[in-house]
């Protein structure tokens, strides 16, 4: 059993679904990363998604590539978030860490070299947005081979043979695009996810979270109904963004209490009922 299983099997005996917030690395700046990064379990996180900062984050709407210009303007790099992500299990040995990102920083960091680092600094599971199922295994067997998990995309264009072949050898978790195009930029159809959800539970165990368009506790509360996991990004770093000048305490004050209120309502969403 890894982190993430551990999480999720007691998550779902529990009968609520994980609240997942992302932030970027390093942003503003390390210290104030760090300083939320490590109060994020105790304000509700399941799991959290650590973001890489990347100068052409793709997938991206404008809140997280301009957390990813804040990280990378004050100095963050791929090392500096594993000695920040081994901070953190000093203290923290149980919250999964899933590290998301670009290929390109794998690439220029070195395959071997970043799947071996990553494992020893405490990281669980790995998304990297652009390298898709067809090109994954460059990664994804080293991953595993270090207990790693490489999460998988299911988006609302992957048709039934699609899907099949993702959860063949998916691990960890699957990663639901509830809208197609950027992060932040649309509202989360609610019935659209259900119907989506519904289709990949029927070809696979493995726990599905839904992410891009959930802003609101309200609407982590719908998805939480439905789905295993919650995942709030735009939202969370935005808030990051909006009290900058105000300095770190502020900062990390305001996204704890939005990340606490997020995580309420998503625990709370199925009333200790699991669906079935």
């Amino acid at each position: 059993m890894t982190r993430l299983s551990n999480t999720f099997a007691h998550l779902k005996k529990e009968g609520r679904a994980a609240f997942v917030p992302f932030i970027t690395a390093g942003d503003p700046d390390m210290d104030t990363s760090f300083a939320i990064l490590e109060k994020l379990p105790a304000a509700g996180a399941d799991v959290i998604e650590l973001g890489l900062p990347f100068t052409d984050p793709m997938a991206d709407g404008p809140a997280v590539q301009a957390a990813s210009v804040r990280a990378l303007a004050a100095g963050c790099t791929t090392a500096k978030v594993l000695k920040l992500i081994e901070k953190f299990r000093k203290a923290d040995k149980t919250t999964p860490i899933v590290l998301m990102g670009y290929y390109n920083n794998v690439h220029a960091y070195g395959t071997a070299r970043f799947v071996k680092d990553v494992a020893h600094s405490g990281v669980d599971g790995l998304i990297i947005v652009d390298l898709p199922m067809e090109e994954d295994e460059v990664l994804r067997v080293p991953a595993k081979a270090q207990g790693v998990d490489l999460i998988r995309f299911v988006t609302p264009t992957t048709d039934d043979a699609r899907l099949k072949r993702i959860v063949a050898d998916a691990s960890g978790y699957l990663y639901y695009v509830s809208v197609a195009g950027v992060t932040g930029t649309k509202s989360v159809p609610e019935e659209e996810v259900r119907a989506a959800i519904t289709r990949i539970r029927a070809a696979t165990d493995l726990p599905c979270t839904v992410g891009f368009g959930i802003r609101t506790p309200e609407q982590a509360a719908a998805i939480a109904s439905i789905a295993d996991g919650v995942v709030v990004g735009s939202a969370i770093v935005s808030r990051v963004a909006d009290n900058i000048a105000h300095g770190k305490e502020r900062v990390v004050a305001e996204v704890l209490e939005l990340s606490r209120s997020l995580a309420g309502s998503t625990h709370a969403a199925r009333h200790g009922k699991v669906p079935a």
